[in-house]
């Protein structure tokens, strides 16, 4: 009976000492597997150091090795949707190269997936990397996000996972341009056949974390956006709210000048509510803004990203074709 196929995307941005090491990691601990093939399909993100040229070496020495070059950095989400796009296999497993996301756990990944389930996720419990104020961010992010959104995404589940050709299939009927896989999973994801597996995730094995501050805000700005109008209905609200607060104030300067005779001066007052005012129309119309901003990028159906697909053939540095 022909083994079943399993391709291992590995999502790289400015990895040029890891790619190697990762390898190395990953030969060792699918030995284990049994039943099994495997393609590895390295994505460059658009990588500024030696991370293609390092994938090529290694692909010189293992045919198993393909190699999406992306044209520019077009960020994680695309980066994935990019190696899912090209892989064969019967189930994919997504990681990153950073060696945050460990090998080790990918046997019994596998082992899962051929008990019968068909989405395996990771569970980050613990991070060696991070700091506690990280850890604390973290958490704030995942309770916002939740509050906000209309699909809740489970909390410290990175991109680490296992889906069944089935679904891989069905993802790539999506046609966003800005796309939150996390969410798309928790939103087709049959919970009776998926499997969770908690893992710590160790230091990285060399360079920095691409995800600072500003990255992060922006990765929780656009999933809330993505998953819900909440905002758009917290912003009715609150212009309610606020007019209420005004027409209380109307009563009561209406009283103070026709029945207690006591006229308050207005300059104060009326420079604070129209600070306030103002501020809630701004927040108003920049949430709106995001909304429309989303739209705009949606409507234009440009294509995801552009790259190269370099597998080994005939040719001892193997072909490559445009996509």
């Amino acid at each position: 009976m022909k083994n079943k196929l399993i391709s291992i995307v590995i999502s790289a941005y400015n990895e040029e000492d890891n790619v190697g090491e990762l390898y190395k990691r990953l030969c060792e601990s699918l030995n284990k597997v049994k039943d099994a093939d495997f393609e590895f399909l390295f994505v460059d993100d658009g990588s500024k150091d030696k991370t293609y040229n390092n994938c090529l070496k290694l692909q010189k020495n293992d045919a198993r090795i393909k190699i999406v070059k992306l044209k520019r950095n077009f960020g994680h989400e695309i980066a994935m949707t990019a190696g899912m796009d090209h892989a064969k296999g019967d189930a994919v497993i997504f990681m990153d190269s950073d060696l945050q996301h460990p090998p080790v756990y990918i046997p019994q990944m596998i082992k899962s997936w051929q008990q019968g389930k068909e989405i395996v996720l990771t569970k980050r419990v613990d991070n060696k990397d991070t700091s506690k104020l990280y850890k604390l961010c973290a958490k704030i992010f995942y309770y916002i996000l939740n509050k906000f959104s209309d699909q809740e995404i489970m909390e410290s589940a990175p991109d680490f996972r296992l889906i069944d050709r089935k679904y891989v299939d069905f993802l790539k009927n999506f046609n966003e341009q800005d796309r939150l896989f996390r969410g798309l999973l928790s939103w087709i994801m049959p919970n009776e056949n998926v499997e969770i597996i908690d893992f710590v995730a160790p230091e990285r094995f060399s360079g920095k974390s691409k995800y600072n501050f500003l990255v992060s805000l922006r990765l929780a700005i656009n999933s809330i956006i993505q998953f819900s109008v909440l905002p758009l209905r917290l912003a009715t609200y609150v212009g309610l709210f606020t007019a209420f607060l005004a027409g209380l104030l109307g009563v009561y300067v209406f009283a103070e000048h026709f029945f207690l005779h006591n006229p308050t001066p207005g300059y104060a007052t009326l420079m604070i509510t129209v600070i306030f005012l103002g501020s809630v129309q701004l927040i108003a119309l920049g949430i709106i803004g995001e909304y429309i901003g989303k739209i705009h990028m949606e409507v234009k159906k440009r294509p995801l990203y552009m790259a190269e697909y370099i597998e080994q053939k005939a040719t001892k540095n193997g072909d490559k074709k445009d996509i």
